[in-house]
């Protein structure tokens, strides 16, 4: 067929021009990680430096232009001038609005080449990273972009377990143990070999059996290398673990990628089955890998070699976690024909900012050379400030959040990064006294807390019968008479016979009728079946509260009416909320799938930066967030870095995490250490960090009390004016009003000037100490 030469030579043109305008706000180093599609590519991507998007573009790039770009691909039917028109108005709008996204009708005139969205792996370190990136591509390529798998590492292991681990002698409806669970069966386990738990703590033989899993080291593997005796019996733990995983048909997180690694190295039709899908794979914080997950990569990567790994080695703070910045560090040995691209244009903070973390960085040896730069203003010099303790800096950090909400600044624009959880409790206290609101990020989880593991609890079993960590739990909650005695009898019977602990609970009823305790274990297995059958024909929220209401559960938690049940109670309604959400938005809902989300939800998941609060969180935690004002607080030897890591290695990793806090900050840093502090129960008087001094010096400014009499007494900054004022306000027996506790009564005062305490009791709530100065309090007349 004759073509109209002219019409195609102008779609050419017109393909062209939106193709450039479709990438028009990427960098150029961006734009090159987006058609660098085939082959091996490290893209090397600094703090801030907009990987995300350039992650997202290449997906778009690769869907609409294929792997390589070509510029006149050969058409496969005739042009109209309809279609050139078509082409021709969506660059006009788009010139003059600023849109990006395509048309379904442009999308299918000009995608020629391009690959389909299933062949495409996209690897996140979080299900937060994973759903915004899903989120943007939707917007671009519409219900095609469901068919990429974008998620975690553990999401897909768990995706290509629950179809293929029969093939590793597992069901399909594997539980997946989180950290409680899989702590209870290394704690059997430990009993089991009669160890003492002192010296063989659950917590060391959990980091043990972490560390050997993600080295891929069965127990086998490893025994007679054991190097001491705790090692040995460390080992023998390990084993006894894994079996009674398997007994009970459960994974813990570890085993999700090296059961996947097992299943893939032991059975090569279903590894064939999946590189042939995933022709395409792309991996972030591939600094953050560890030896197991840089295998799975691998082995999916290696038939096609279309691999493309974002990472930043100056950001590899996990090796506690088992990460190995080697992975990274030798891409370009693994893969020898690799791309290298850097991304050094930071979007996020200011030069001076950025000055500093390069300055900080470039003493270590064991990198990847790059400099982050920005198009942002210069910004304002960090601010240093030596305290007298862990009070003053305290005081310090709560004065300038103060100022900066003068200035402009909400609660949540600000952060204090601690090296060490210990760190916060001076924090606390001043927040506290002083009315700032505030959140440890990091504490206690939603789903670690006892109600919602309790229901959890219910749902596991209900899947997974085998899952005896489960049925230990629920047995007898709520309350239904069947004691620690019981529950040994049955798995003494459960071990003889050969059965699951579920099994043997029904099988021992029926051998010992005159038990009261034994008839009630009889009625919670009866329930249970009788809830799986129900199950078949209702939504996981029906089925979660018609749980919590037969059990009584609910109703004993509405009895009790204290503070904490109520907390209970609202937590519950919570857990409703996260089901009907899921009920809603998944169009073909499981239970299996609903438990799976919720076990591999992480930390920083569960980061919300709606609060308008200050967040006191670790450096480890920060990764990945940022903030308009940074305030780092211990800069001092053995506490940032850390005593524990003076070695070499653990050193440049300690300086990884400096350039990390400081990478968080978008306008403003205060570096804060103290001339002694009391950590740990003693006081020390440390030297200030080196990294301060990896700072040059024209990039800070050191901060001064102006009436600063006594350094290493900050209360000894006596009265002043409005202190004396402050306490006129006020005497014992005042009622008062609180913005979040409601009214109380002045039980009594302390200190002077402007430190003028008050201890107020209000109903319910106990005696609270707070500074009259700062307080949002008001009298009651």
């Amino acid at each position: 067929m004759a073509y109209d030469q002219q019409l195609q030579e102008r779609f050419y043109e017109l393909r062209n021009t939106i193709r450039q305008q479709l990438f028009s706000h990427l960098n150029v180093e961006q734009f090159k990680a987006v058609e660098t599609g085939a082959g091996p590519v490290l893209c090397l991507a600094g703090a801030g430096s907009g990987k995300t998007m350039a992650m997202v573009n290449r997906i778009l790039h690769l869907y609409i232009f294929g792997p390589i770009y070509n510029a006149r691909p050969e058409l496969s039917h005739g042009l109209n001038q309809e279609e050139i028109e078509l082409m021709e108005n969506w660059l006009k709008n788009s010139e003059e609005m600023g849109t990006r996204t395509l048309s379904p009708q442009v999308m299918r005139l000009i995608n020629m080449e391009g690959i389909q969205p299933r062949s495409i792996l996209a690897i996140t370190f979080t299900n937060k990273a994973a759903e915004e990136m899903q989120s943007r591509l939707e917007a671009l390529l519409g219900e095609k972009a469901r068919e990429i798998w974008v998620m975690t590492f553990h999401k897909a292991c768990v995706r290509i377990l629950r179809r293929e681990i029969t093939a590793l002698g597992y069901s399909s409806d594997f539980t997946i143990y989180d950290d409680y669970d899989h702590l209870q069966v290394i704690k059997k386990a430990i009993a089991s070999l009669n160890l003492d738990d002192k010296k063989f703590t659950p917590r060391a033989i959990s980091s043990l059996i972490s560390r050997y899993k993600c080295e891929l080291k069965e127990p086998a593997d490893v025994l007679k290398k054991a190097l001491d005796f705790w090692q040995e019996k460390g080992v023998q733990v390990y084993e006894l673990y894994q079996k009674e995983l398997k007994k009970n048909n459960a994974l813990d997180f570890d085993d999700l990628i090296t059961l996947t690694v097992k299943l893939f190295s032991e059975h090569q039709d279903v590894l064939e089955k999946y590189q042939k899908r995933f022709l395409y794979i792309m991996v972030d914080e591939y600094q953050d890998t560890n030896h197991a997950q840089y295998r799975l990569v691998n082995l999916l990567a290696e038939k096609h070699n279309n691999i493309f790994v974002v990472g930043d080695d100056d950001q590899s703070i996990y090796s506690f976690r088992q990460a190995d910045i080697r992975n990274i560090l030798e891409f370009e040995r693994d893969f020898s024909r690799a791309t290298l691209i850097k991304l050094e244009c930071n979007y996020r903070s200011t030069q001076r900012i950025l000055t500093a973390a390069n300055e900080v960085i470039k003493n270590n040896t064991g990198r990847k050379q790059k400099v982050l730069w920005t198009q942002n203003p210069e910004g304002e010099l960090l601010i240093q400030y030596r305290a007298a303790d862990e009070k003053d800096e305290a005081r310090f950090i709560g004065e300038k959040i103060f100022e900066l909400g003068d200035k402009g600044s909400s609660y949540q624009d600000c952060a204090v990064l601690i090296r060490t959880n210990a760190q916060s409790r001076a924090l606390e206290e001043r927040f506290m006294k002083t009315g700032i609101p505030y959140r440890i990020f990091g504490g206690q989880k939603f789903y670690e807390r006892m109600e919602i593991k309790d229901i959890m609890g219910y749902l596991k079993l209900l899947v997974n019968p085998s899952d005896s960590v489960s049925l230990r739990r629920i047995i007898n909650v709520p309350r239904r008479g069947i004691g620690e005695a019981t529950i040994q009898k049955i798995e003494g019977f459960a071990v003889e016979q050969g059965l699951s602990l579920y099994e043997a609970v029904d099988k021992y009823t029926e051998i010992d009728k005159s038990s009261k305790a034994l008839k009630e274990a009889a009625g919670f297995v009866r329930f249970m079946e009788k809830i799986k059958e129900e199950a078949k024909d209702i939504s996981i929220t029906a089925l979660t509260e018609k749980i919590l209401t037969e059990t009584g559960y609910i109703e004993g938690l509405t009895k009790d009416n204290t503070i904490e049940s109520q907390s209970r109670l609202e937590n519950l309604k919570e857990f409703l909320t996260v089901t009907n959400d899921y009920d809603e938005k998944t169009s073909e809902p499981s239970m299996s799938d609903f438990l799976s989300q919720i076990c591999l939800v992480s930390d920083l998941d569960s980061y919300e930066d709606e609060q308008n609060t200050v967040t006191i969180m670790t450096m480890h935690m920060a990764k990945g967030l940022e903030f308009s004002n940074i305030f780092i607080g211990g800069l001092e030897e053995g506490i940032f870095p850390h005593s524990r890591s003076l070695m070499d290695d653990e050193l440049e990793e300690e300086r990884r995490l400096c350039y990390v806090a400081l990478t968080r900050a978008k306008e403003r840093i205060y570096l804060i250490y103290a001339k002694q502090r009391n950590l740990f129960g003693r006081r020390s008087y440390n030297l200030p960090s080196r990294f301060l001094e990896e700072i040059p010096l024209g990039l800070w400014e050191e901060y001064k009390r102006v009436s600063t009499f006594f350094e290493t007494s900050y209360e000894a900054n006596a009265t002043s004016s409005k202190g004396t004022a402050l306490m006129l306000d006020y005497v014992l027996g005042d009622k008062v009003e609180h913005k979040k506790w409601g009214q109380g009564v002045i039980v009594g005062t302390s200190g002077q000037g402007e430190e003028i305490e008050l201890q107020v009791a209000f109903p319910g709530m106990g005696i609270k100490t707070v500074l009259a100065r700062y307080a949002p309090l008001q009298k009651v007349q």
